[in-house]
């Protein structure tokens, strides 16, 4: 269509579309009822009748003049082949990988999981420039190199988008563990267990990166600490237990005393115990350890008569957290078996679960070795959220509580909020429904005072709603600023966490197979928009890559909850989950 705001404007479209000079251009008409002879800047194209073209097609016109030399694309195009390495590492499809260099993929998997955690990786950053700046030699010397190398590692993935080979810091990890430098029969290395690496990682780490101020700096420089309360740092001396850490409380109860009272003829007491009273019950007995990881168990029990069919990562978890043990009574004089309990009295920021899919089985048969290690295959499924509510204590439970009530109200809020939208809507249309009959009828006085009424109502529900809402907000403003279960954690946080990394293990071989590593990708547009839904659940599915050392491949979420075991392919070994915001 021709433009009706100008032949100058015409004139200017048809030069940006074929390169000849507005000042050069002639227009002549094809289509008969334009205009005669050349076209003139001060035509008026409105008084051309353009209807009368529409049975016909489109209009025609001729243009002559020779195109001028073309400027080109406004925009300079620029190919990712061109772009400095460091640039196009940041536009690459996909991050870059790691070279093998002789049954490397445990480490090699592990790092790419650890690299999709920003406050681990600032904390390395700010630890090798204190150490640069200050010259610290109170540290391992061997340690410092391991966690230097490290972050430089990092640093070569982000500015490459090629595979980058880890020579040095796979020579410093031979160096802070002998153990990692093992050769077979043949010279070539020996495969390792990836979460002994991860163990032995974070072990050197946490001896290292320690102080309150690398801890709020490395925290500070990824999210912003919450809260200033004492009680959120208590124990808590290095980078790794502020990130990693899960504070337990384990309880021990003497089942052979359990609400049991008995007379000292009923017992073997020593002389010392023995009274002519009633038997004292024993009190449970409560102490606190620092844990990095939980371990699903999926054995299912220590013993025959309490074998657990474990199918699910929540019912492996509970397994792991109680249990019996074989322990010295105080009362009794002797060993007893006694019951335990544990639940996590301190939250992390990054929860790390452990599959516990290898164990070791003695051979005493066999005159070539004392035991084995054997790897369970069984499948045992889990979810992209992972609710720790029911693992925690009493203590925490009561501080998560209130904000999933807070949670669960603002929901069902959003829900009568909708819901009351649709009445509106209903109302609205009943409304108009019958204004549309009183117009074909004759309304009644009755009729005129109920629709007063109405507005009445209206005006009072209103009015009503204004004063509890200010009323809310008044209690709101009374309320205490929330208590935090753990250092980086938001004031608001539910228990929940969802998964960001996985660590894989393919192959019967507890001893061979091969590790890879499987992380969410940082996909902004996804959130923002929101990512699909795998088949009729809740679950998002959304974008991740799978790190086969050198080679990177992008997948998705239900390509992920795959990975639970059961036969030859790739099954969950480290799952690694970060706060729920």
């Amino acid at each position: 269509m021709i433009p009706s705001n100008g032949v100058l404007a015409l004139k200017a479209d048809l030069e940006d579309k074929t390169g000849v000079c507005k000042e050069r251009m002639k227009l002549m008409p094809k289509s008969k009822g334009l205009w005669k002879g050349i076209l003139k800047d001060g035509f008026d194209l409105t008084s051309i009748d353009y209807s009368k073209f529409k049975s016909s097609g489109p209009i025609q016109i001729l243009l002559m003049g020779s195109a001028s030399k073309l400027s080109g694309p406004k925009v300079k195009t620029t190919f990712v082949e061109d772009l400095p390495p460091e640039e196009a590492a940041k536009v690459a499809a996909e991050p870059s990988g790691l070279i093998n260099l002789g049954n490397t993929c445990y480490l090699n998997s592990v790092v790419q999981c650890l690299r999709a955690i920003p406050a681990l990786r600032s904390g390395l950053t700010h630890y090798a420039n204190s150490n640069n700046n200050n010259n610290n030699r109170t540290h391992n010397q061997s340690h410092r190199l391991f966690l230097s190398n490290l972050r430089d590692l990092y640093r070569n993935l982000d500015r490459t988008a090629e595979p980058v080979t880890p020579s040095p810091f796979v020579l410093s990890t031979k160096m802070a563990f002998p153990q990692f430098a093992q050769t077979g029969p043949g010279g070539q290395p020996m495969q390792q267990d990836a979460e002994e690496f991860y163990s032995g990682l974070l072990t050197i780490a946490a001896g290292e990166t320690k102080g309150t101020e690398l801890i709020k700096a490395a925290f500070t420089d990824t999210l912003p600490v919450q809260g200033n309360h004492k009680s959120d740092w208590d124990g808590v001396d290095n980078l790794i237990d502020a990130l990693f850490g899960i504070q337990m409380e384990e309880t021990l109860t003497c089942d052979e005393l359990e609400g049991a009272t008995t007379s000292n003829d009923d017992m073997d007491l020593d002389s010392n115990t023995k009274t002519n009273t009633q038997l004292t019950l024993e009190p449970p007995v409560t102490r606190h350890d620092l844990h990095r990881k939980l371990v699903c168990n999926i054995q299912g029990g220590s013993d025959t008569t309490s074998q657990v069919n474990v199918t699910h990562i929540m019912e492996g978890i509970t397994l792991s957290l109680n249990g019996k043990v074989q322990k010295r009574s105080e009362v009794l004089g002797r060993d007893a078996i006694w019951t335990r309990k544990q639940s996590m009295a301190r939250l992390p920021s990054i929860l790390v679960v452990q599959f516990g899919r290898f164990y070791w089985k003695e051979t005493p048969d066999s005159q070539d070795h004392a035991g084995v290690k054997c790897k369970v295959m069984k499948p045992v499924a889990f979810q992209g959220i992972l609710d720790v509510y029911e693992f925690c204590s009493e203590k925490v439970q009561a501080v998560l509580k209130v904000a999933r009530d807070q949670a669960l109200k603002e929901e069902e809020e959003e829900i009568n909020k909708k819901l009351a939208a649709v009445e509106k809507e209903n109302k609205m249309d009943d409304e108009a429904n019958e204004k549309k009959d009183t117009k074909e009828g004759q309304a009644t006085p009755d009729a005129k005072m109920d629709g007063n009424d109405d507005d009445d109502d209206d005006d009072l529900k209103a009015a009503m709603a204004m004063s509890m809402q200010t009323t809310e907000d008044e209690e709101k403003s009374k309320q205490p600023a929330p208590i935090l279960v753990g250092p980086g954690l938001p004031p608001n946080f539910q228990g929940k966490y969802e998964l960001f990394a996985v660590v894989t293990h393919k192959g019967r071989d507890a001893d061979g197979g091969h590790y890879m590593g499987w992380v969410k990708a940082e996909n902004d547009a996804n959130m923002k928009t929101g990512a699909s839904k795998i088949g009729d659940t809740d679950e998002d599915n959304d974008d991740w890559f799978v790190f086969d050392d050198d080679e990177v491949s992008p997948c998705k979420t239900e390509d992920v909850l795959k990975l639970k075991g059961g036969g030859d392919w790739h099954m969950s070994y480290l799952n690694f989950y970060r706060a729920k915001k």
